[in-house]
């Protein structure tokens, strides 16, 4: 179908006097899988209706591109209100896209608008501009031509993977609340986790535990892949690490056949995503300049910047270097030294008698108090985070404590 021929059959439709936005999807999904031989639109109305882009263009089992359709009549200048924030939401997300309203096409790479091409005005009816058909076929093929970027920065990867999660969010809170009552994979989740985990969280809380899970632990396993030329949610699962029982639970869904659809093509954007990224050299000198020796834990912080900084603050998630970690313990176990006569510092194993309070009355209504040893030297991270001063506490008391021995051999 070549563009004088689509905008023949959007006129026809327009004249029929009871055309909606959706009864111009057919022409616009034949013009789209008519760019190339080997591209396919595909329109899934049960997407859209959560917050899909209204058509995928595929090449083969890839996506390349996505393309969201207004109504005829709507100015793709004047959005406002929750088009705006959807929009928003797609140009970061969406790194090859087109937004149209039939008649006039907006080209976005990377979020960055490269060109508005129109085909017609909508003024008294449908009116051709036959000098902008070439353009916009060109234009086009172009947009199918495109592939899968390659991903050369650490700070580039934490908005692409922040901008799916915020897509995974939208849609699964509004898959939730479309499925309050009915009985679905997803909604059984929620109710799971209601019930074993926290008791009050809200669905859109628990959307966003849940993107964020999915973003990270896709990372996670593309950071321990060896095999650059692929990467899928089905070998995220084999890539994640048998210790953390939960995340295999999780991706145990995402990398079936059952992962529900409506965030199925998100996850899988992803992965290609991933697929487009050495994570591995990415993170060879990730933080070496501030100290972060663990690019695993301390990446999170670049990407929880870019999904949600409030969040960010709220947690209070901001890493200190880890020679200021170093020296910070260095510095306490000092003084438990030199100040409190602990010679062994924070390796220190003695106890001391208190008064411990049992929680209970006695018959005149005064706390119940027992003596009770316990260490002179306790460590507290009220704010444990990704552990680092914990893990500088371990190295510092480790050279201090004595092996122990089995059958008479020393054990370190």
């Amino acid at each position: 179908m070549n563009i004088q021929e689509y905008l023949a059959e959007v006129t026809r439709i327009h004249k029929t006097g009871a055309a909606t936005e959706h009864s111009y999807r057919s022409a616009l999904q034949n013009l789209f899988s008519t760019i190339s031989d080997d591209v396919q639109a595909l329109n899934e109305p049960k997407r859209v209706q959560c917050g899909a882009p209204d058509f995928l263009i595929n090449r083969g089992d890839i996506v390349i591109g996505h393309v969201e359709a207004k109504d005829i009549d709507k100015d793709l200048a004047t959005f406002k209100g929750t088009e705006a924030d959807q929009k928003s939401r797609y140009l970061k997300a969406l790194p090859n896209l087109i937004y149209t309203n039939c008649l006039d096409f907006e080209f976005y790479r990377e979020g960055v608008l490269l060109t508005k091409i129109s085909v017609a005005d909508f003024l008294m009816g449908i009116q051709p501009k036959p000098e902008n058909f070439q353009p916009l076929e060109n234009q086009l093929r172009d947009f199918a031509a495109q592939k899968p970027q390659t991903i050369t920065s650490s700070e580039k990867l934490a908005e692409i993977m922040a901008g799916k999660a915020v897509l995974i969010k939208d849609v699964l809170f509004k898959a939730l609340r479309e499925d309050e009552n009915l009985q679905t994979e997803i909604s059984g989740q929620f109710k799971a986790f209601q019930e074993h985990l926290i008791h009050d969280i809200t669905p859109e809380d628990f959307a966003d535990i849940y993107a964020e899970t999915i973003a990270y632990g896709m990372f996670a396993a593309r950071l321990h892949d060896d095999t650059l030329d692929t990467f899928s949610r089905q070998e995220a699962l084999e890539l994640l690490p048998k210790s953390n029982p939960f995340l295999r639970s999780l991706f145990g869904y995402i990398a079936g056949h059952d992962l529900d659809e409506r965030i199925k093509w998100i996850i899988d954007d992803l992965a290609d995503v991933f697929q487009a990224a050495n994570v591995k050299k990415l993170m060879e000198n990730f933080g070496s300049l501030t100290g972060r020796n663990d690019p695993f834990l301390h990446f999170y912080e670049t990407f929880l910047s870019k999904y949600n900084p409030e969040k960010r603050k709220a947690r209070g998630v901001w890493y200190t270097p880890e020679p200021v970690v170093n020296f910070i313990v260095r510095a306490v176990d000092e003084v438990l030294q030199t100040e409190f006569g602990l010679p062994d510092g924070l390796a220190d194993t003695s106890k001391v008698a208190i008064d411990w309070d049992t929680g209970q009355a006695d018959k005149k209504g005064k706390p119940v108090t027992i003596k009770k040893d316990v260490h002179r030297v306790q460590i507290l991270d009220p704010a444990t985070g990704t552990g680092t001063f914990l893990a500088e506490v371990l190295k510092q008391v480790a050279p201090k404590i004595r092996p122990w021995t089995h059958n008479g051999a020393d054990v370190a």
